[in-house]
């Protein structure tokens, strides 16, 4: 969460809290507060952010929205295509449940999600039964339980949609698994049992699994090995200025920055709605548009050497996910025509001038007339 959104969340909460005293004197039921509440809040949030975003010009998260409505609905274009192709902003696979299975957290994780679920429907019952002020006090006084309960249902939808934010479910997930060590919500079964027979039952069986996982991680021996990005990167550090901008696929410009130095125009931080901006031009190399337009458009990034990768012009991860596929979507009066880039694998000239050539990358200096 950014410090803004974050100060946005402190600013609502306060407000709702600052309007309960006026909500009371409506003279409502319990739980007709909590809806309005909550309803105000909810509310204010989508104001609040929609205000901030069109008076700071905030659009570094606008693209969120339109990959979650690429989910459920046939919306594409440019950026959402680049994220919904790559397999880590797909659906979460199906053996992710049975990974979490096998070691016995989502077991331990469900029981623990249903026994807040039903102490928190226990309390709210309790309170709209009109008890005593104490005994409601002393039976909405867990608050925490509630938030982490939410908040697993919220990286759980996450985690869900798009596969990659399992990151943050996973951890999550271990949180609330620790609860079953607690009293609050386990006293019944430790009046019984021992907590740290529990516990270590509880270990025991997870370490079958997890054992196994660790020994298939450590068995795995090997050493990264790029060679024609090293012949890259030994060109670019040798045989150009130390001042010249490069422009490419974001992976590879990440490299030439951190190894070579070099100033580039994109690199791996899509979120940044500029970025998003440059990596589009830069990308137009894999369109089906003019090479005098792409040139045209690269020279006012002040962009002095493309790097070129012909399989980017050719990967496929699934249908309509090539680079050209991409672009005819947001392209389409270029459909049909061969790919910029396969042109220039074959000839760069006359807009451009080949001055590296491995078997993966092909450096191309940009003719400024």
């Amino acid at each position: 969460m950014l410090p803004w959104q974050f100060a946005q969340f402190v600013l609502l909460t306060q407000g709702v809290l600052a309007m309960k005293p006026h909500f009371l004197k409506i003279n409502v039921s319990e739980l007709s507060l909590w809806v309005i509440q909550g309803c105000c809040w909810l509310f204010g949030t989508v104001v609040l952010k929609y205000l901030t975003s069109k008076l700071f010009g905030i659009a570094d998260d606008a693209h969120i929205g339109n990959l979650l409505t690429s989910k459920f609905f046939s919306y594409k274009d440019f950026d959402t295509l680049l994220y919904t192709c790559a397999a880590e902003f797909d659906f979460m696979e199906k053996e992710t449940p049975l990974r979490y299975t096998k070691t016995l957290l989502l077991p331990v994780v469900l029981a623990v999600f249903i026994t807040i679920v039903r102490k928190i429907v226990s309390d709210m019952w309790g309170v709209l039964a009109k008890q005593q002020t104490h005994a409601r006090k002393h039976q909405l006084d867990h608050g925490e339980l509630v938030y982490h309960a939410l908040q697993l249902v919220a990286y759980t939808a996450l985690g869900v949609l798009i596969m990659r934010l399992k990151l943050f479910l996973t951890p999550h997930m271990c949180l609330m698994a620790s609860l079953v060590c607690s009293r609050q919500l386990f006293g019944w079964l430790f009046c019984k049992v021992h907590p740290g027979a529990v516990v270590v039952a509880l270990l025991a069986a997870m370490s079958i699994q997890g054992s196994a996982n660790l020994q298939t991680q450590w068995n795995i021996v090997g050493e990264f090995s790029n060679l024609p990005q090293e012949e890259l990167i030994e060109w670019i550090k040798y045989s150009t200025k130390p001042d010249a901008v490069f422009a490419g696929a974001m992976p590879t410009m990440a490299s030439v920055k951190l190894s070579a130095l070099r100033p580039v125009v994109n690199h791996p931080h899509y979120e940044d709605a500029g970025l998003r901006a440059r990596t589009k031009i830069v990308y137009s190399m894999y369109s089906r548009k003019a090479a005098e337009e792409v040139k045209r458009e690269l020279v006012k990034l002040q962009v002095n050497y493309y790097i070129l990768e012909e399989s980017w012009c050719v990967r496929r991860s699934k249908p309509g996910c090539s680079m050209p596929e991409i672009w005819d979507v947001e392209d389409p009066e270029n459909a049909g025509k061969p790919p910029l880039c396969t042109l220039l694998v074959k000839e760069s000239e006359p807009h451009f001038t080949t001055v590296f050539q491995n078997s993966v990358y092909k450096v191309l200096e940009v003719i400024e007339e």
